[in-house]
C-alpha cells in the first residue's frame, strides 16, 4: 500500500533526464518513450553512438566475465533490448549456461525475440518484462549481472544497484558497460563535437528522428564519472570494486563481487 506521504515524496523527487530536469515519477515513461521508437533500429543507434566501438567493448565485457566452460552458470542481462550481450556470453560460456535477457520495455523484448533465431541458443535463453529497480527473480539467483548502456536510463541508480546485489549469489559478479567520462586531452573535444552535432544528426536520418539521440548524448553528460560511479557501486553493497576505461573513457567497464 501507498502511503500519501511516500507518493508526496516522489511528486516532489526530481531527477535528470538529458539536460533536463523532471519529476523522477516520470522518467521510466521518458526513458520507454526513446526506447520504444528506436527499437529495431537499436543495434543500429549503439553503431551511431559508438563509431561501432560498441561490438568491441561488449567482447570486452564478456571477456573480463570470464564465464566458466563447465557446470551450470546463470546470468540476468539487465536493460539487454535484442539480446545482443546475453548472445555473446552463450558463445562463450559453457553448455549448461543459460541467460535472462531482462527489459522494461516491450517494444526492446520484441526486438530481441525477433532477432534470436532458433540456432542462436534460444533453448538457453530466455526474454522476460522487469524492471531494474524492483527486478522480478528471487534473491541470490545469478552467477553473474550484466548490464550494458542502461543503468545510466534508470531513474534510481543506487536502488538499482541494490537489486543487482540482491540477486546475486554470494561469489556472484556484477559487471556494467556504459559510456563513460573521456580521459584523454584532445579527444574529449571531439568526441564533444561528435556527440552533440553528428549524433543526432546521423539519428535524423537513420531513424527518422534526432531527438532520441539527442536525449542519450545528454544522458551520458549527466551521469557519474568512474570514480563517482564505483563509489556509489561500493555504497550498494559490492566488494573489489574496479573499472576499466576503453578508447580513453568513452566508455567503461566496473566491476563488482557480493561478497
Amino acid at each position: 500500500m501507498t502511503h500519501q506521504s511516500d507518493q508526496d515524496n516522489d511528486d516532489a523527487e526530481t531527477t535528470s533526464f538529458g539536460f533536463e530536469t523532471v519529476p523522477i515519477k516520470d522518467k521510466q515513461s521518458l526513458v520507454n518513450q526513446v526506447f520504444s521508437g528506436v527499437a529495431e533500429r537499436y543495434d543500429l543507434m549503439n553503431d551511431l553512438m559508438s563509431g561501432g566501438l560498441h561490438r568491441l567493448w561488449k567482447r570486452e565485457l564478456i571477456g573480463w566475465l570470464a564465464p566458466p566452460k563447465g557446470g551450470p552458470y546463470q546470468l540476468l542481462d539487465v536493460a539487454g533490448g535484442t539480446g545482443d550481450v546475453a548472445q555473446r556470453f552463450l558463445q562463450a560460456a559453457g553448455p549448461q549456461a543459460r541467460a535472462i535477457c531482462c527489459d522494461i520495455s516491450f517494444d526492446m523484448l520484441r526486438a530481441g525475440r525477433q532477432k534470436s533465431s532458433p540456432t542462436d541458443h534460444k533453448a538457453r535463453l530466455a526474454f522476460v518484462d522487469g524492471n531494474a529497480e524492483c527486478l522480478p527473480f528471487p534473491d541470490k539467483s545469478f552467477d553473474a549481472y550484466t548490464i550494458a548502456f542502461g543503468i545510466r536510463n534508470v531513474p534510481r541508480l543506487d536502488t538499482a544497484l541494490r537489486e543487482a546485489c540482491r540477486v546475486l549469489k554470494h561469489g556472484g559478479r556484477f559487471l556494467c558497460l556504459e559510456f563513460s567520462e573521456v580521459q584523454v586531452p584532445v579527444l574529449d573535444d571531439l568526441y564533444d563535437v561528435y556527440s552533440f552535432n553528428a549524433i543526432p544528426a546521423l539519428g535524423a536520418v537513420a531513424a527518422g528522428d534526432a531527438k532520441p539521440y539527442r536525449y542519450l548524448v545528454e544522458s551520458i553528460r549527466q551521469f557519474p564519472n568512474q570514480d563517482r560511479f564505483a563509489s556509489i557501486i561500493e555504497a550498494a553493497g559490492f566488494a573489489r570494486v574496479k573499472y576499466r576505461n576503453l578508447s580513453g573513457g568513452i566508455a567503461a567497464i566496473h566491476s563488482g563481487w557480493r561478497i
